[in-house]
C-alpha cells in the first residue's frame, strides 16, 4: 500500500482505524478535535502549538453537557477556523466521515507529498491529544494510513455516497446488504449525524470551513440533487462500488 505514489491533482480515498480495531473517538470532544486538526494541519505553514489550539480536557459529564448545549453551532467551537489567514493547502479534503474506530477521507493532492505530510501531522497530533487526555501511551492507529487512487469517473462518482453512508452502520447496518426497508429513516439519520461532511453537501452548514467541496459538487449536483441521489442510491444500492467494509 505504501508503494502508492501520490500525484498532484489526483484524488485518493484515504482511511485508517484504531489499533486492534479499538475506538479512536470516545465522545464529541474527540470528534471535534480531529475535525479541527483536519482544518489546522491541512496547511504547509507551521501549525500553532497544540496546547494553544485546543485545551485538553479530561472526560467528564460536564464537558459533554456543554457540547450538547452548543451542538447547533459546533464549528464555532473550533479555534482558528474563523481566523482570516491565507493557508497553503496540502490537499483538498472533499469528503469525510468519522466512525467510532475508523475514518474515511477523500483528498485531492495539491502539493508534492501533500497527502503524506498531512496524514503524518494529523496522525501525530491527534495521537498526542488522545494519549494525553486518556492517560495512555503508544500507537493509536493501526499502522500507516491506507490509500487508494481514484482511477475512474465511475469510482469517483460513487465514493462520496459510500463514505457518507458509512455512518449508517451505527443505526441502519442493513444498508450494506441492500436490505434498506426505510430509506426515509436512513436519510433522517444522515442529516443529523454531525461527524461527516454530508450535512454540508445537502445545504446544512456543519463544518463548511474544513472541506473544499466545489470539485465534487460539479459532479454530484447541488444540495437538493445530492440529497435526492443519496436517497435513490439507498433504494437501488449500486453493485459496482469498491467497498472496503472488510477493513472496517
Amino acid at each position: 500500500m505504501r508503494k502508492l505514489k501520490f500525484t498532484n491533482g489526483e484524488i485518493y480515498h484515504v482511511y485508517n482505524r484504531g489499533i486492534d480495531k479499538k475506538q479512536i473517538f470516545l465522545n464529541p470532544q474527540d470528534h471535534l478535535r480531529f475535525i479541527h486538526d483536519m482544518f489546522e494541519f491541512n496547511d504547509s505553514n507551521i501549525a500553532i502549538p497544540s496546547n494553544a489550539r485546543f485545551q485538553v480536557q479530561k472526560p467528564s459529564t460536564a464537558n459533554e453537557e456543554v457540547l450538547r448545549k452548543k451542538f447547533q453551532n459546533l464549528e464555532a467551537e473550533l479555534p482558528n477556523t474563523n481566523i482570516k489567514r491565507k493557508r497553503k493547502l496540502l490537499g483538498e479534503i472533499t469528503v469525510f466521515c468519522l466512525m467510532p474506530n475508523h475514518f474515511h477521507l477523500l483528498i485531492k493532492q495539491r502539493q508534492e507529498n501533500g497527502i503524506s505530510r498531512f496524514m503524518q501531522k494529523i496522525g501525530t497530533g491527534y495521537t498526542n491529544y488522545f494519549n494525553t487526555k486518556y492517560e495512555r501511551s503508544g500507537h493509536l492507529f493501526q499502522g500507516k494510513f491506507k490509500a487508494e487512487q481514484v482511477e475512474s469517473e465511475a469510482h469517483l462518482l460513487h465514493l462520496p455516497y459510500y463514505i457518507h453512508l458509512n455512518s449508517l452502520d451505527l443505526a441502519h447496518p442493513e444498508w450494506r446488504n441492500k436490505e434498506m426497508e426505510n430509506p426515509k429513516a436512513a436519510m433522517k439519520f444522515l442529516e443529523t449525524y454531525r461527524w461527516s461532511s454530508f450535512q454540508d453537501y445537502v445545504g446544512k452548514k456543519n463544518f463548511p470551513s474544513v472541506t473544499q467541496r466545489e470539485f465534487i459538487q460539479k459532479l454530484v449536483g447541488n444540495e437538493e440533487e445530492y440529497k435526492k441521489e443519496t436517497c435513490r442510491w439507498l433504494k437501488e444500492r449500486k453493485t459496482d462500488l469498491r467497498d472496503v467494509s472488510k477493513f472496517e
